[in-house]
C-alpha cells in the first residue's frame, strides 16, 4: 500500500495509528498526550485484521492521565502493549536513524526488542537484568554510606552474574541471526559488506567481585551487558561513527529487512518517508524485496516515488485519507 500527499498532511499520523493499534505503543512517543489531537478530550483507533484467514478487532481509547484501554475482538486485555504479542509490525522511520547513529543503550535496546521477537520464551530476560542491577547498584550505595554490611551485596553480585551471562548469550544468538540478512540486504542496496556483531564477555561473579572497590566508589556496577554496545558496520568502518547518513539510513533499513524475514509471520512493515533519500536503482531495489513481503505500507510525496505499481494507494488530505 502506498500512502501518498503533501508534507503535514497526516501521513505519518496514519502510520503511527497503524502501529499503536497493532503493538500498543507509539513508536514516536511514550508521551500519550502527544497521541491526542489537540483540543480532543480523548482519541481512539479501531482495526480490523486479518491474520490467516481469521478475522480480528482492535479497540484502542486513549484519555489524558489514564492508561491506554484495549480490546481484541472484544475482550479487555489487561495492558495495551500486550497487543505486541498478537501482531507482528516493524517500523521505519527518520528518527529510526538512531540506532546507528545513537549511543550504545539505543542499539542494545534495538537488539533486545528484536530478541523478544525472536525468543519469547525469554523476553523477560534484559527487565530481569535491568531488576538484579538496580538492586545491587542500590546495595552498593547502602553499603558506601554505611547503612548495610558488605556481606549484603555477594546475593546480587550472583543474581547479576547469572543473568548477566543469560543476556549476553541472548544478545550473541539474536546478532548472529540478524548478521548474514543485514549483510545480503545491506550489499542489496549499496552497503557493502555490511555486518552486525555483538562481542561480549559474559561477567561473572570473580571478575564482579574483583572491581567491589571501584563499584563501591562509584555506587554502580562497571561491568555487564548494560554497558556492552552493537557493532553496526560497512567493512571495516563503524557506521555510527564513520558512517554518511545516507550509509547509515541504508544500515537501518537493511535491519529491518533482515529482522522481517527472520521473524518469517510477514509482520506488517511502515516505511515512512523511506524513498525521499534513496536513488532511482535503490528505490527499486527496496520496492521489489518488499513486494514479497507480507503487507507493507508507504508513505510518500507523489505516487511516482514507487517504481512499482502499489496494490493499493490511499490519498491523504488534512483530515482524511482516501
Amino acid at each position: 500500500m502506498l500512502v501518498v500527499g503533501d508534507n503535514g498532511v497526516g501521513k505519518t499520523n496514519l502510520l503511527e495509528a497503524l502501529h499503536v493499534g497493532t503493538q500498543g505503543f507509539s513508536p514516536r512517543t511514550r508521551a500519550e498526550g502527544q497521541l491526542i489531537r489537540f483540543g480532543e478530550p480523548a482519541a481512539s483507533i479501531g482495526l480490523e485484521i486479518d491474520r490467516y484467514g481469521v478475522a480480528h478487532r482492535v479497540r484502542l481509547k486513549l484519555s489524558p492521565g489514564t492508561a491506554k484501554a484495549a480490546e481484541l475482538d472484544g475482550t479487555r486485555l489487561t495492558s495495551a502493549e500486550s497487543l505486541r504479542r498478537e501482531f507482528t509490525t516493524l517500523v521505519f522511520t527518520p528518527d529510526r536513524l538512531a540506532v546507528v547513529k545513537g549511543g550504545p543503550a539505543v542499539r542494545r535496546a534495538y537488539v533486545d526488542r528484536v530478541a523478544g521477537r525472536l525468543h519469547p520464551a525469554r523476553l523477560a530476560v534484559p527487565q530481569d537484568y535491568a531488576a538484579a542491577l538496580a538492586q545491587r547498584n542500590a546495595a552498593l550505595r547502602r553499603i558506601q554510606l554505611g547503612l548495610s554490611a558488605g556481606d549484603a551485596l555477594a546475593p546480587w553480585t550472583e543474581r547479576v552474574a547469572e543473568l548477566g551471562a543469560r543476556l549476553t548469550e541472548l544478545r550473541a544468538e539474536t546478532a548472529q541471526a540478524l548478521s548474514p540478512g543485514f549483510g545480503v540486504r545491506g550489499n542489496e542496496l549499496g552497503l557493502a559488506d555490511a555486518r552486525l556483531a555483538y562481542e561480549a564477555v559474559a561477567p561473572t561473579v570473580a571478575a564482579l567481585e574483583a572491581r567491589i572497590d571501584q563499584d563501591l566508589v562509584r555506587g554502580s556496577t562497571g561491568l555487564g551487558p548494560h554497558l556492552d554496545d552493537v557493532l553496526i558496520a560497512a567493512g571495516n568502518r563503524e557506521l555510527r561513527s564513520f558512517g554518511s547518513q545516507g550509509e547509515q539510513r541504508l544500515a537501518v533499513l537493511s535491519l529491518l529487512l533482515a529482522e522481517a524475514e527472520l521473524l518469517g509471520s510477514e509482520p506488517l512493515l511502515l516505511l515512512d518517508d523511506v524513498l525521499s533519500e534513496l536513488d532511482s536503482g535503490r528505490r527499486r531495489v527496496l520496492a521489489e524485496r518488499v513486494a514479497v513481503m507480507g503487507q507493507v505500507v508507504i508513505t510518500a510525496t507523489q505516487r511516482s516515488a514507487l517504481p512499482l505499481e502499489p496494490a493499493q494507494v490511499v490519498e491523504v488530505v488534512p483530515g482524511q485519507a482516501r
